[in-house]
């Protein structure tokens, strides 16, 4: 076993060499990748801190007119949200109202109606009724005139026919 001692050592100091290796050559790759994160980070630096400070001093800038937009529209908010209740309350009170008028409209018309109907039925017993009694009594005065006359009415030229009573559905218009 003394003779593979030799072999031991020299394959353990290519290892050892071997991983030296390694790791420089991993030290020069981190080193290339801090000096390109480096770059990247001044680049950055250089280009996107003055845009934020822009942008941080426009808000600035802004937040009054941003506070004072906010509160407008707050304050326009509840003007709009009052007047669309007045409107409400006005469109329920017309709804209210018509209905209302519409109810005495048809309490009226139904009043109305009935009183044309109460008196045309006064007017029938009142007026139609006795003029038919007249019409009929004159009828047969007039039919007992002729007859006691001797139907002179026929001699002159007259007829019978001619001097039809006139029906009872015409005498009323």
């Amino acid at each position: 076993m003394e003779n593979f001692t030799p072999v031991f050592i020299a394959l353990t100091g290519i290892a050892v060499g071997l991983q030296a290796g390694v790791l420089v050559a991993m030290y020069l790759t981190m080193r290339k990748s801090s000096a390109r994160m480096e770059a990247l980070a001044n680049e950055v630096k250089t280009k996107a801190v003055p845009a934020l400070e822009s942008a941080q001093a426009m808000l600035t800038e802004l937040r009054p007119n941003l506070q004072v937009l906010t509160e407008n529209l707050a304050e326009a908010t509840t003007l709009v949200r009052s007047q669309v209740e007045r409107v409400d309350a006005t469109v329920n009170d017309l709804v209210d109202r018509a209905r209302l008028q519409i109810i005495r409209g048809d309490e009226l018309l139904t009043r109305t109606l009935d009183r044309v109907e109460a008196t045309s039925e006064i007017v029938q017993k009142t007026v139609v009724s006795p003029v038919r009694q007249v019409s009929g009594i004159i009828q047969g005065v007039t039919a007992g005139i002729e007859f006691l006359l001797g139907n002179r009415g026929r001699r002159n030229g007259g007829s019978r026919e001619s001097r039809r009573p006139v029906p009872q559905d015409e005498m009323f218009i």
